[in-house]
This record gives structure tokens, sequence and C-alpha cells, in this order.
């Protein structure tokens, strides 16, 4: 409709410039007179047309995050209760610091910091703030894989092992020996596709926080669950032993949790030519100006990196142990080669949420078209035959609230998000306009509900 009406406007200027300079030259008043009424009708006609471009839901003109003093969709007085908890639970002692952002109808109506981005030397938590998002990264990586889709240089359902040979002929768990690791398989029915791995229903698990059994095979085959990897790896080296490993279960058949957004990573490397860090920088970050996010957070910006934070056995905060999850904290500040299309990312509030708000647009930001709107339809439409979670159903990269979902908490059906392992928390709401992202740096976290009371308190402050 809007480039209907924007046509439409230019042929109207055009006549409207035609008939103004006609009439200067007109010397009878009669045909003056004339010129003169369609010259006021062109006008009018103009005036409606910019009416009807201004008033369409995503035009050219609203599709940045705005900052505003006040937005009329938000009651402030219950929005400042998010101050109140959040504060609160620094006070307690129950995580070090967050920052929150909130993005109402394109407008940005918070973002704040709280807290302390490094404990130990009382360093204040700044709103842009560089967290590591982990999981936040699958979105990313996912968003990558539909750019390659839509160049026409890869299928969803096409096989992985068309991409990686060692996917072709793959196993299926069958029986395990705790005692040894030794293990069974059978043929798995089908090979995994690119759309399995989107959807999380191939088969593969995550090393460290996957199955038992399957932790046990890949800590034997000395696979890692992805982030801070750094020494001696190669992406396509570490992929390749994967797809010669067993899948927990026959594809397409469950929903586990896994290395599929790796494997994509693998692939946009392949197919591209281009490391992942390169692809995305070029493709994504770029192009929407997230001038933050990165797999190797520069030296220049190594001070706006918060502290990771654990829990000791008495669940008090301790800064996060090197080796702790086979990770060194420092990892974004390393100059990484392997970069895990699942969980490598660093990045702030502002830059996911103009990522999300380019989803929420239809797949453009600022005027740049980084996927159509049919291929954002597709991403967020429920891709499986079952809810995964009993709850909730998953697309081409996000969850995807369901009715059963929407009825059992605030956010819409329909709505899109995920979260990530060091403590964070995103989605988008299309049904509200909405997107609201809460970042800790802390995992686990004992007092996790700081998440489910932002939320809850983002929704009661909507008019």
């Amino acid at each position: 409709m809007a480039a209907k009406a924007q046509i439409q406007l230019a042929s109207i200027i055009c006549k409207l410039k035609y008939y103004s300079v006609f009439i200067q030259s007109l010397e009878t008043v009669s045909y003056c007179t004339k010129f003169f009424n369609m010259y006021i009708s062109i006008r009018r006609q103009i005036m409606g047309l910019f009416f009807i471009l201004a008033s369409l839901p995503v035009c050219l003109y609203a599709q940045v995050i705005t900052p505003v003093a006040q937005s009329k969709a938000i009651d402030y007085s219950r929005l400042a209760r998010i101050d109140s908890m959040v504060n609160d639970y620094v006070q307690h002692n129950w995580i070090k610091g967050a920052v929150t952002i909130i993005v109402k109808d394109n407008q940005l109506v918070q973002y704040k910091g709280y807290g302390m981005a490094d404990a130990a030397t009382k360093k204040p938590m700044e709103k842009d703030a560089i967290f590591r998002i982990a999981s936040q990264t699958k979105a990313i990586t996912s968003a990558g894989i539909l750019i390659l889709y839509e160049q026409g240089k890869l299928q969803l359902d096409e096989q992985v092992g068309d991409f990686i040979p060692e996917f072709k002929q793959q196993n299926v768990l069958n029986t395990f020996n705790a005692t040894d690791t030794t293990y069974t398989t059978v043929p798995a029915k089908r090979p995994i596709t690119i759309r399995d791995l989107l959807t999380h229903t191939s088969g593969l698990d995550y090393p460290g926080i996957g199955s038992e059994n399957m932790k046990a095979i890949y800590a034997k085959a000395k696979l890692a669950p992805g982030f801070g990897i750094t020494k001696d790896a190669s992406l396509l080296q570490k992929m390749k032993q994967l797809g010669n490993l067993p899948l927990v279960h026959q594809p397409g058949e469950q929903w586990t949790y896994g290395l599929n957004c790796d494997v994509l990573g693998c692939i946009i490397e392949i197919v591209s030519g281009m490391n992942l860090q390169d692809f995305l920088t070029k493709e994504i970050f770029t192009p929407l100006g997230m001038k933050d996010t990165y797999f190797n957070v520069p030296a220049a910006k190594a001070s706006r990196l918060t502290t990771v934070y654990t829990e000791d056995s008495t669940h008090q905060i301790i800064p996060w142990p090197t080796g702790n999850f086979n990770t060194d904290p420092n990892f974004p500040l390393q100059n990484k080669t392997y970069f895990s299309g699942g969980a490598d990312l660093s990045s702030t509030g502002y830059d996911y949420a103009v990522f999300l708000q380019m989803i929420m647009n239809g797949g453009i930001y600022n005027g740049k078209r980084i996927l159509s709107p049919r291929t954002v339809e597709a991403m967020l439409t429920p891709q499986l035959d079952f809810l995964f979670n009993d709850t909730n159903n998953f697309g081409l990269g996000f969850e995807i609230v369901a009715e059963k979902g929407a009825r059992k908490g605030t956010r819409h059906k329909g709505t899109f998000g995920w979260g990530g392992f060091f403590g964070s928390t995103y989605w988008a709401d299309p049904a509200s306009k909405l997107i609201a992202i809460i970042l800790t740096q802390q995992s686990p976290n004992s007092h996790y509900q700081v998440m489910e009371k932002f939320e809850s308190m983002v929704y009661s402050s909507l008019k």
C-alpha cells in the first residue's frame, strides 16, 4: 500500500508542477480560474496521500527505534516499578547488575543500567554495557541462513550432508554404557535437514548442558558447548567430528536443544566463502547499525564488557572461575577463529533491540532490507506438529508463543523470543508492538524470578 501511495503522490506532484507553470503563462483570466481550481484540487489530493502515508503502520518513516520523552501508550508510574524491583535485587545481592530495554510502537520508552558491571571495582552498570549474549546468537545465525536461502544458495529442506559429508550416513543412539561410555546405534530413518537445525529437531544434543548420555559422548570427543573455543579449533573440523557421532533421537521426531546453530554457522561459512563473523557483519550488523555486536570484542571496547558471575554451593555470587563449563570468562576478548553460531556473540541491549525491530518490521530497518516479509513470516510461523515444551511452538530460530502459552502468561500468541545461558531474556510481541530485553551476567541464578517479574511489570505498564 505504501508503494502504491508513493507512486500516486509522485504522479500528482508532476501534474502540480505542470499546472503551476501553465498558470503563470496564461493571460486569459477565465482559463486562469479554471486551471487554478485544478491546481487547488491537486493540492488537496496530495494532502490526502500524505495522510495515508503517515498513517501506515510500517512505513519508511516509522521503522527505526526513536527515543521519546513520554509515550502515550505507557503508564510511567507503573513502569517505575521495574526500577524498584531490579534495584531491590541488586541491594539484596541476588544479582550484581542488569540492563533493561523496552520498545513500544518503535519508540524507546526505557533503556537503563542497574547495579554494577563489575563488583570488585564497583564499576556502575551503564546502559550500553556489552554482555555475553550466548544463545541469543542463535536467532541472528538463523537469519543469516535465511539470507542465503533468499539468495538461492540453499534450500530449507536440503540435507545437511550436502554441505558437510559427515552428516550423510548418521546413526541414532540406541544403548549406552555409563561405565565405559560405549554405546550402540541404529541407522537414522532419514538425513537431517537445514529446517531440522533451525527448529532444533535434528537430534543433535548439547555438550555440558544436554542429556547425561550425550554429554558423556561429547566430552569424550572433546566437543564444547560453543562459547569460548579459542585454541587449535576450526568450526568445520569440529562440525565434521559432530557429524560422526550419534544423534539422540530420530530426525524430526522430537525437540532437543543442541549444537544446531553451530552447524548452521558452519554451513554459512561453507556456502558464503566467508567466516561467520565477516558474513554476519556484512549482511546484518553493518546494514542495521549494530555497532557493538561482536564475536571478538575489540580492545577499544573491552572496558564496556561486563564481568560474568556464577554461584557457589551456598548460592553466593562469585566471579566466573576460569574452566567453569570449560570456559574462560574472558573469551569475548580473545582472538577466536571458531565462531559459534549458537552461543558466541557479545552485544548490547540496544543492538539486539534493533535486530528484533527489523524482524518486527518484516525484515527491514532504517530503509535497509535484510529479509523479505514472506521469509520473516515463515520465521515466525510455528514449524512443529507438537508443543516442544508442552506450552509453546518453535519457528525458524525463535520460540513462538502458542495459544496454551498465551493463556498461561502475559505474552500474546505469536510472540517470539528466547534467552541466553549467562542470564538474559528477550521477546517481541507483534500484537502489542512491543520489544523487551533484560540482560544480566550470571549463571545459574537462584533468583531468576527477576526475569518473570520484569515481564509482568512491562505488560502492566501498557495502556
